[in-house]
């Protein structure tokens, strides 16, 4: 059943946080966007449309699986809720089931973890998110990025806005883990 605009209600809403254009791909803070990306090719869902001042691929994670719109906001992490949160409307998703995979330096890199919900922990694109959506109250796949050995704001910028340092099959296998996460997240295998 398509709604105003050619749109279908969907059972999920995937928000992969980066920031747009090839100054920051392959660099830790976009993460979000390369594991949302790869989870577009995993469910077979085609080029992504530009809509809601967004990427957007839509359809199912396969034959009568569940209903998945995938969004890349191209508003820059600082304003990604500028595209989620209209999105969300549209695609009629509960709270809920709005997924934001996110760069997180409080995790050593290669860890993954989900969860329901929460503090913002000073995230730029969570906070974005928590104001667009109207509640902190989504589910995180939290990216693990690691974190430099200080706190001086610029190094700390300078990491997860530089280039990986890690080798890429390194960078690949977290991707993939994260993958298997959302993956079985919206298939009903995982609870936040």
């Amino acid at each position: 059943m398509k709604l105003f605009g050619g749109v279908t209600p969907a059972d999920w809403l995937i928000v992969g946080l980066g920031n747009p254009g090839p100054r920051y791909e392959g660099t830790p803070h976009n993460v979000g966007f390369e594991v949302a990306r790869a989870l577009g090719e995993r469910w077979n869902l085609g080029k992504p449309r530009k809509k809601f001042n967004a990427l957007v691929a839509e359809g199912r994670t396969m034959p009568g699986g569940p209903r998945v719109a995938i969004l890349l906001p191209q508003t820059y992490m600082n304003e990604s809720g500028k595209a989620a949160g209209p999105a969300r409307g549209a695609f009629k998703v509960d709270l809920d089931h709005v997924v934001a995979i996110q760069d997180e330096i409080d995790l050593p890199f290669g860890e993954v973890r989900t969860k329901l919900g929460g503090g913002l922990a000073g995230h730029n694109g969570l906070k974005s998110l928590r104001a667009g959506l109207g509640s902190p109250d989504f589910v995180r796949v939290r990216v693990g990025v690691g974190r430099p050995d200080t706190t001086d704001p610029e190094i700390v910028s300078g990491h997860v806005l530089g280039k990986w340092r890690e080798p890429r099959a390194d960078v690949e296998a977290l991707i993939a883990r994260a993958v298997d996460a959302v993956d079985a997240l919206v298939e009903g295998r995982a609870a936040p």
